[in-house]
């Protein structure tokens, strides 16, 4: 990898994109509301993030970016079903946006924003079937290995790990499955992890450790609130004892982009996320373009601009949109300069602002984030820019020796700490993942050293990914929000479900082949789990990558 360069009297900025979404697959569907989520994502996020780094690798800018990838993730971009299902859907998307150019044709203002939504579909079919034939996991490697992205991965299916951590088995394969994930798609070992929400709870640095990682991130609380008073502030990571460094995210950077009264997203030229032509239309228009042609959702079609205030919301001015995204990637640089240029005077090393953001927010909730991404990018990477942009691994080799201490257990969900994702809505929940976990190590705990049948290794493999797929942390944060509450009910309930159907029929030897092939078609992520891993004594040891996960 190459690394960043320290220039005299600069300080260092690290970005980090955290790229995630629930594992939803439905094979037994002919199509599902949810998985729009994915293919939402990939329209507006993912596609127009690789377009982002296409220019840069062209135009030879020498950035600096981290991108987080989770397992769950990285399965969905590989699934043949799903990308079949989202080739039709852009393909649908674009019969929406010529049917819109037809029906604005006397009102030129709309016609030219269907002819750009025209574009943008188009760009993005060109970009994912013709450059990176539907595999866009080849598109981030080919960046990864330029040495300016680097790719780093969370838990296994993005399990929420202070509220896991009755069981430091279940703690312990969502870490270790979530890296054995990134290896075989990437062939490359992650020495920074994204935790879950980023929830740490002292003691989980020893997971990270045996697993090889060297540092991790946590809240601006995290390290303030350390056993030790931190000399820098948030502004230098800490080392936990045991050479694992965490880093805290910046306050300031953070509200610049995060904040719902001061953040950049809010102003009033940018596009209107909630003002959607499948909310808008006549039902009978636009059906064929929405869930069952009576549920309307998101067409990703938006004809108005922010606006402010409770007015009518005037129409979006593409033009306006991006001076402003210029203006604010420059006020961004400029006032990571002025903050680089304080915090110097009075540190015993140079400062690392390091910026942690949701990916999606990028294009998909913030239409104009990857062209403000871009400019910030370009920007810090000029000679006279102020700031320079970093990894975290590379600023953990150029500077001294960090201050030991122990952070302290939070979260950057609301109020800092887990009252997020356990609640009185969730809590429910908590009581039957730890029944699961114990029951699941206890079946490898039984069967150790025993010869089993392949049927019975199928079984044991089905189960753990079970308890894998119910421990995500997106269920019980989605009942919290009070979004689509009654699927991840049920996604909770099913995988639950699954895992009692399968341990009890391998404990009464009762295997129906036939249902559990079907459950493996249903949930096939992980191909190389190893249920053994379940067993306390042997964590970790049997997980590898399979060679069709190198895929293209």
């Amino acid at each position: 990898m190459t690394k960043s360069l320290p220039r005299d009297g600069q300080g260092f900025l690290s970005i980090i994109l955290h790229a995630h979404l629930p594992y939803v697959r439905h094979p037994e569907h002919d199509s599902f509301f949810e998985e729009n989520w994915l293919f939402e994502a990939m329209t507006e996020c993912y596609l127009p993030l690789i377009g982002v780094l296409d220019r840069l690798h062209d135009d030879n800018v020498d950035y600096r970016l981290t991108l987080s990838l989770s397992p769950t993730l990285m399965a969905m971009l590989r699934d043949d079903l799903l990308q079949t299902r989202y080739l039709k859907y852009l393909h649908s998307r674009l019969e929406l946006a010529e049917k819109e150019i037809i029906r604005t044709r006397k009102q030129p203002e709309y016609q030219r924003l269907a002819r750009l939504y025209r574009r943008f579909f188009q760009n993005a079919l060109t970009i994912y079937q013709d450059r990176y034939q539907g595999d866009l996991l080849a598109a981030f490697k080919k960046h990864y290995l330029t040495g300016k992205l680097e790719l780093i991965t969370t838990a296994a299916t993005h399990g929420f790990l202070p509220l896991l951590n009755v069981s430091e088995t279940a703690v312990r394969n969502q870490v270790n499955t979530g890296i054995a994930i990134l290896k075989a798609n990437f062939g490359c070992t992650p020495t920074g992890f994204w935790l879950p929400e980023c929830g740490y709870y002292p003691g989980l640095e020893t997971v990270l450790a045996d697993a090889g990682i060297e540092y991790f991130f946590v809240d601006s609380h995290g390290v303030m609130d350390a056993s030790q008073a931190p000399r820098n502030g948030v502004y230098a990571p800490l080392d936990c004892g045991n050479g694992v460094a965490a880093f805290a995210r910046d306050p300031e950077s953070s509200r610049q982009v995060w904040s719902g009264q001061e953040g950049y997203p809010g102003d009033f030229d940018y596009r209107e996320y909630y003002s959607d032509i499948g909310f808008e239309r006549e039902l009978d228009y636009i059906a064929p373009y929405i869930l069952d042609g009576k549920t309307r959702i998101n067409t990703g079609i938006k004809y108005h601009r922010v606006t402010g205030g409770n007015q009518p919301k005037e129409i979006y001015n593409p033009r306006q949109a991006r001076i402003k995204a210029r203006e604010h990637a420059l006020d961004f640089i400029e006032k990571r300069r002025h903050q680089s240029d304080r915090l110097s005077a009075s540190m015993d090393r140079l400062p690392m602002i390091v910026a942690p953001y949701d990916a999606e927010l990028f294009g998909h909730w913030w239409f104009e984030g990857t062209y403000w991404l871009e400019s910030v990018l370009r920007l810090a990477s000029e000679k006279n820019s102020g700031v320079q942009l970093t990894t975290c691994g590379d600023y953990l080799k150029q500077q001294p020796a960090p201050q030991v201490a122990t952070p302290a257990a939070s979260t950057w969900g609301d109020q800092g700490y887990s009252g997020y994702w356990i609640n009185e809505t969730n809590g429910w929940i908590y009581p039957l993942l730890h029944k699961a976990e114990l029951e699941m190590e206890k079946l490898a705990l039984d069967v150790q050293g025993l010869a089993l049948t392949p049927l019975q290794t199928r079984t044991l493999n089905q189960a753990a990914r079970s308890v894998l797929l119910a421990q995500a942390s997106d269920w019980p944060f989605i009942m919290k929000s009070g979004t689509t509450i009654d699927y991840a009910n049920k996604r909770i309930t099913d995988h639950l479900a699954r895992f009692n159907y399968l341990h009890d029929s391998f404990r009464k030897n009762r295997i129906n082949e036939r249902y559990l092939t079907a459950l493996e078609i249903m949930d096939n992520i992980f191909p190389d789990i190893n249920f053994r891993d379940y067993n306390p004594s042997n964590i970790g040891s049997s997980f590898r990558p399979h060679k069709s996960q190198f895929k293209k």
